[in-house]
């Protein structure tokens, strides 16, 4: 039996089921009974092994010093016995020298029960040896976990691509890949939220159960709360409630860096628990969120790539500001030869996106006709980024009516390699107006729509109380990262994405 099939076989099994890790449980008592506590409280650790070679990048092949450190990791290779180990952390490897000479014959003792995956610390000299390897001579070793479980084999890794995702530690500790996607999403994160410090941006927290799901047309996760004995939704988007927060005068320009929920499939650009970045900044409008996306994105790569210039699946995209501006309609026409803008009626329109390839149930509005003839014949063209502008009003009731044509809105979406990255809108602010788009929205609910968004009458009484003219943005962090780390599916981005449980007799 390999490793590979033992970490495989997964949680739950007894000692007698496995070998290997029998052997691992016997040395484990093996250290206690040499009064070693395999798993003790903590290790005063001076150095990393990344700083380690930083600072002795200049020691020559063969040069010792009396430089004493402590370091510590998981052991992740080990040669001639245990004489020499190889030790990782979070910044990388350092070479452990044991010996008995500097060990003596307890510390070589511990050392004999030492395994690949072991977590230990290590008190020793450094050196570097005669074929250069930076290495730090043990006199005293501490173990920190005694691990039970062989890691999967070393040259094949964790090739299981589900059992990665299922097992996330496992993968962490065996594909340096994964570790890195997952430290530059945290790098985005923070340059996300320190440029819009600077501009003058104040982070709020809003709600993640709400009364009334709403913000944005999809289908909500319920719950339900026992106290109250009322239902509660898990958020779909935090838009209402932060615009409730500039109707408060809290700040002018206020963001949340929020988990969202949707009840809705997977796919490779679809996990139903999602983090976006939602913003909103009083008095401008959706012009000036083009502008802060193209900023925002371009500042991002620049800050965790170093250049604009990426590549994705093989293909080169250039996120130089400033990107092309479009509207649906006008895209539409020029891919397909169909002209929306010229069709009156919801049955010409559906009849059109049809004979474009969309697939419809048959009561689209004209607004999602257009939008579902856009989908089949436009999205998956838009390498290159763009804002894709004149939105249908039936389908963005929350954004306020276009200035020329009362069809539809001040709304963009930006696309990049043929996705949906950010969101944005002129809001709408007249309480009327939002009333009479909400009781349309309530219709076609009735009607069988489950994501259009019900009527939510305490934002109504927040907007007669005065919400300013605004601009509202939103980014999907996980698709921006998975761009910015040629990821291709949205669950190398999240460290526990959302799987079907696994049954096993």
């Amino acid at each position: 039996m390999t490793a590979g099939c033992v970490v495989a076989e997964g949680p739950g099994m007894n000692d007698g089921d496995d070998p290997l890790r029998a052997v691992r449980v016997e040395k484990r008592d093996g250290l206690r009974a040499l009064g070693v506590e395999p798993y003790p409280y903590s290790f005063e650790r001076t150095c990393e092994a990344g700083e380690l070679e930083r600072r002795y990048a200049g020691l020559g092949a063969g040069a010792e010093t009396e430089d004493r450190v402590r370091v510590a990791g998981r052991i992740r290779a080990m040669r001639n016995s245990g004489m020499f180990i190889d030790l990782h952390d979070a910044s990388g490897k350092i070479q452990i020298f044991c010996h008995r000479d500097l060990l003596g014959p307890e510390g070589i003792g511990v050392v004999r029960l030492f395994d690949i995956g072991d977590l230990v610390g290590v008190e020793g000299l450094v050196r570097r040896t005669p074929r250069g390897e930076l290495t730090v001579n043990a006199i005293r070793v501490t173990v920190l976990a005694k691990t039970l479980r062989p890691l999967p084999e070393k040259y094949h890794g964790l090739a299981d691509v589900e059992l990665r995702y299922r097992q996330r530690y496992l993968d962490l500790i065996m594909n340096p890949e994964s570790r890195e996607t997952l430290r530059r999403r945290s790098r985005v994160v923070a340059a996300m939220r320190r440029h819009l410090t600077e501009r003058g941006y104040i982070e709020v927290e809003t709600p993640m159960l709400h009364t009334i799901p709403g913000g944005a047309s999809a289908k909500p996760f319920v719950t339900h709360h026992d106290a109250l004995d009322i239902d509660l939704y898990l958020r779909i988007a935090p838009e209402l409630h932060l615009k409730r927060l500039l109707v408060g005068g809290l700040a002018d320009k206020l963001f949340e860096i929020n988990r969202c929920f949707r009840n809705e499939g997977l796919s490779p650009r679809h996990n139903p628990e999602f983090t976006t970045l939602e913003l909103y900044e009083a008095f401008v409008d959706y012009t000036a969120m083009m502008q802060l996306t193209e900023e925002l994105i371009a500042v991002v790569a620049e800050t965790v790539l170093g250049t604009l210039r990426i590549d994705y699946g093989g293909t080169a995209i250039d996120l130089s500001p400033p990107w092309p501006r479009r509207s649906m309609t006008e895209l539409l026409h020029a891919a397909a030869g169909v002209d929306f803008r010229a069709i009156a009626t919801a049955e010409e329109a559906r009849q059109a996106a049809v004979g474009l390839g969309a697939a419809l149930t048959g009561n689209e509005s004209w607004g999602q006709a257009v939008e579902a003839a856009f989908a089949a014949r436009v999205e998956d063209t838009l390498i290159q980024p763009i804002h894709v502008t004149g939105f249908p009003r039936d389908i963005s009731p929350l954004a306020k009516a276009d200035r020329n044509d009362p069809r539809l809105v001040e709304r963009f979406e930006t696309y990049i390699y043929g996705w949906e990255i950010a969101n944005a809108f002129s809001e709408l602010n007249d309480p009327q107006d939002q009333r009479e788009r909400f009781e349309a929205q309530m219709r076609a609910r009735a009607a069988g729509d489950e994501e259009a968004q019900p009527l939510d009458e305490d934002y109504v009484v927040a907007l007669e109380y005065g919400l300013p003219p605004c601009g509202g943005l939103g980014i999907g962090i996980d698709r921006l990262v998975m761009l910015l780390t040629d990821s291709p599916s949205i669950r190398d981005v999240i460290a526990f994405p959302t799987l079907r449980p696994r049954h096993e007799s």
